[in-house]
């Protein structure tokens, strides 16, 4: 693992699988959602909290690299690596792997910014020093 790269073990349920019966595509999104959530409130960023205070973290672009499938009961990761896209966007490098094999399922880039109570862009401190040294 990479520097300042989160992770987070899941496993896959019954409903998520389509007629296929694998992981249905839109499913991913919510795992990679999950895990960035997880990642944030692992650094002590509140996602709720920083909502509370007018504050919104909002997605502006989602890449996936669908790369293999998951089926019921598979047991995966997904790695969370953090970077600056630009002085007010916050990028998400994610991957998704399964395991025990770690065979690539997902590459995943996740765009976002935090928006202020104005709509505007406004980066948190919190987020700031994160991104300053990844």
């Amino acid at each position: 693992m990479e520097r300042d790269c989160f992770t987070l073990e899941l496993a896959v349920r019954d409903y998520e699988c389509d007629l296929q019966g694998v992981v249905n595509n839109a499913v991913y999104q919510n795992y990679l959602e999950h895990a960035r959530h997880e990642y944030l409130r692992s650094i002590s960023i509140d996602f709720a909290a920083l909502t509370a205070l007018g504050i919104n973290l909002v997605v502006t672009r989602v890449e996936i690299d669908y790369k293999a499938s998951l089926v019921s009961g598979d047991r995966f990761v997904v790695e969370v690596r953090p970077e600056r896209i630009s002085p007010l966007r916050i990028g998400f490098r994610q991957d998704i792997y399964r395991l025990p094999d770690r065979k690539i399922v997902v590459k995943a880039l996740v765009t976002g910014a935090a928006l202020n109570a104005k709509g505007r862009p406004q980066l948190p401190e919190a987020l700031q020093d994160v991104l300053d040294r990844a």
